[in-house]
């Protein structure tokens, strides 16, 4: 399924170069069925773009119209949408409250903050998490990329996996006994993923099962395979290589 293969360090450059669509803040929204990957690719642009931060961006296709240093707070923040659902029944209906807590402030250069669901004790908890402004936040979850986010988004990506490799996963992960709360939670998602066009409208489609060559990658550097590609992203450059197939 894969089309080709880029490493998260030149998608974060790429990320750096491009404009800041939520007030300062680069808003990169990753999304996808549960299981497809995720997380895991959230984690790794997050790491590749403190990294560039803190290295200094380097070639840039394109100059970005602010330095990163001018935003007030962190280099990069993750928040997930798992921390902001209200238990099970809150699968999307949780986007008022992300809006209120996270992205509107930001967008008016204002710290996000926002309590996170504590799902063993089934209530949000007492304390709040603060975000000065950063230069990249990534949020990741179901839905996170809807239709309503992103015009604010600088870059927008949905994660994807057969069938089988997310169930074995979100089984691995939360046990065989969630499987019926699951399967419910898997068909409300594709229903939403339908209706929204999630898939087809966002910029980076990624390959969560991707099998990648390590021989076409620099040294040490992490990747994911794509299988369609973000617009600006060369894919011939040093960061993407096109797979064989």
């Amino acid at each position: 399924m894969t089309r080709g293969v880029s490493t998260f360090e030149s998608l974060a450059r790429r990320v750096y170069a491009a404009s800041a669509c939520l007030g300062r803040v680069r808003l990169v929204v990753v999304d996808g069925p549960s299981g497809a990957g995720k997380s895991t690719f959230a984690d790794c642009l997050a790491t590749a773009c403190a990294t560039v931060a803190a290295t200094g961006p380097g070639p840039a296709p394109k100059p970005a119209p602010e330095p990163a240093s001018a935003v007030a707070g962190p280099a990069v923040a993750v928040v997930r949408t798992d921390d902001l659902l209200d238990g099970w029944g809150d699968q999307f209906t949780f986007w008022p409250r992300l809006s209120a807590w996270v992205l509107d402030p930001l967008r008016t250069g204002r710290p996000a903050r926002y309590r996170r669901y504590d799902w063993a004790a089934g209530r949000f908890g007492d304390g709040w998490t603060v975000i000065e402004p950063p230069a990249v936040l990534v949020i990741e979850g179901v839905s996170a990329a809807r239709a309503a986010v992103r015009p604010a988004a600088t870059l927008s990506v949905y994660v994807t996996a057969p069938e089988p490799v997310r169930l074995a996963r979100s089984l691995t992960r939360d046990g065989t006994a969630i499987q019926p709360t699951l399967d419910r939670w898997r068909r409300a998602e594709e229903r939403f993923f339908t209706a929204d066009g999630t898939p087809g409208s966002v910029d980076l489609l990624v390959d969560g099962a991707a099998e990648l060559p390590s021989g076409q990658l620099p040294s040490g550097q992490l990747a994911y395979g794509w299988i369609r590609d973000w617009p600006d992203v060369d894919a011939g450059s040093a960061g993407g290589a096109p797979s064989a197939g």
